[in-house]
């Protein structure tokens, strides 16, 4: 294109220009304007300067511009006109997304020496409205929105605060740092907590992987995530989890290490096990804790508890009652002066009951109610309720008989099971005579070659 075209400069390039020298001649200039009071003055001395810069793309020189326009509102005390400053810069033409970032930052260094809560919760507004929306000041939003969360708090608003953090999603934010995320997550599901949305709190959990608490350094944030995810699950009665959770907490090396620590972790995570439904997850973690967890051994009455439920072996309900009421009835777990706690033990009464009924069926095949009342100590409406909903949960097989009263355990087999018995019996009978004349085959050979020689 010809040079005398008159669109010619329009279409060439901007060409970036250096104004630090400039603006460092006109910072002492500023600084005396504004602590002689003349805030306004020293404030269009900055935003003739700012224009240029930004219109040659110089980004450190409007970066100090820009925070020296929040500094000489803030450090005056005029805190209406910061917001409308900071507000106004972050909408002009052209403005460099780092300047914008540099500026917010600066002023929220300025939101804890507001003169009050009202300025405060004003000036944090403010900052988050420049904020929204934006990609390259997102982590400055969230941690805005973290200090507006607290003001809720602190005035008891906990639904408000709640709703307000969640807005924030900073699983998806890229330029956060992932402990700073974690932190932030971990404070969502403490206020759902505190509101009671466990619905929620159960969704937001998943965001954390738990793999990363292997990570040096995350030992605080691991055990804050395994104590609410405690909270949640005692709440939803899923005690299997319950024992997961404190068992992550047991095994985190601040805790197993501190001998002031791990025995209480480790009591309530064998209670919390013990407490749980019957079946394969439930039965081999309490073997692996009777077998590996040589600490088990140092609280006493912990290691019978989980011994007389891996023993097939009757343990009476009364027997139980006497020897772990007087010290277990003082744990949270089982605390008497909470509904939760009575609950709980109530709970222990009938894994006992269901641990009886599966020894009773494994060594009878046969027996009247009357001697099964005497064995679990029941009456023979509850021997029949237990015995009901072990057989719906597949623990045991068994059939009452009413009018006789006579309870028979095992499966009964229909006539193909009967007849795939036999064919297994016979098949085995004759491997067997096969394997024998093979061997009758090979003696005679043997001495055959014997008598040869």
């Amino acid at each position: 294109m010809d040079k005398t075209d008159p669109d010619y400069h329009m279409n060439e390039p901007k060409m970036e220009k250096d104004y630090s020298s400039t603006v460092a001649e006109l910072l002492p200039e500023v600084e005396q304007l504004a602590t002689s009071g003349q805030v306004t003055l020293a404030l269009e001395k900055l935003h003739g300067l700012e224009k240029k810069t930004r219109s040659a793309g110089d980004l450190a020189s409007t970066s100090q511009l820009l925070i020296r326009i929040v500094e000489v509102c803030g450090d005056s005390g005029s805190w209406t006109l910061l917001e409308q400053e900071v507000a106004a810069m972050a909408k002009k033409h052209g403005q460099l997304k780092q300047a914008i970032a540099r500026m917010v930052q600066r002023a929220m260094e300025f939101v804890d020496k507001t003169p009050d809560e009202q300025t405060r919760v004003e000036v944090i507004e403010a900052l988050r409205t420049v904020t929204e929306g934006k990609i390259h000041v997102e982590v400055e939003r969230a941690r805005l929105t973290r200090m507006r969360v607290a003001i809720y708090e602190q005035r008891g608003e906990i639904k408000e605060a709640c709703d307000t953090l969640q807005e924030v999603q900073v699983e998806t934010y890229g330029s956060m740092d992932k402990r700073e995320k974690t932190d932030f997550i971990l404070e969502q599901m403490r206020l759902c907590l505190a509101k009671r949305d466990y619905i929620r709190l159960a969704i937001i959990s998943h965001k954390i992987s738990p793999k990363y608490f292997q990570t040096e350094g995350t030992e605080d944030l691991r055990l804050r995530f395994y104590e609410l995810m405690i909270q949640y699950d005692l709440h939803e009665e899923n005690y299997l989890d319950v024992c997961r959770h404190y068992k992550q907490v047991y095994e985190t090396k601040g805790i197993k290490d501190d001998g002031a620590k791990w025995p209480g972790v480790l009591q309530n995570m064998v209670l919390y096990l013990v407490l749980s439904p019957y079946g394969n997850e439930q039965w081999e973690l309490l073997q692996r804790v009777q077998r590996e967890d040589h600490n088990l051994e140092k609280l006493e009455l912990c290691a019978q508890l989980v011994k007389s439920f891996t023993t097939m072996e009757l343990t009476r309900w009364p027997a139980v009652e006497s020897i772990y009421g007087g010290e277990f009835r003082k744990t949270a777990v089982f605390s008497g002066d909470s509904e939760e706690g009575q609950k709980r033990w109530m709970a222990l009464r009938d894994r006992v009951i269901e641990h009886n009924i599966r020894v009773v069926s494994k060594y009878y095949t046969r027996a009247t109610t009357r001697r099964l009342t005497e064995l679990l100590d029941l009456e023979s409406d509850e021997v029949e309720r237990f015995l009901s909903k072990a057989v719906v949960e597949g623990t045991i097989y068994a059939r009452i008989d009413r009018p006789d009263g006579v309870v028979r355990f095992g499966k009964a087999s229909d006539s193909e099971d009967q007849l795939n018995g036999w064919a297994s019996d016979v098949s085995k009978l004759l491997g067997l005579v096969e394997k024998t004349t093979h061997l009758i085959a090979k003696e005679e050979i043997v001495n055959k070659i014997a008598r040869a020689i």
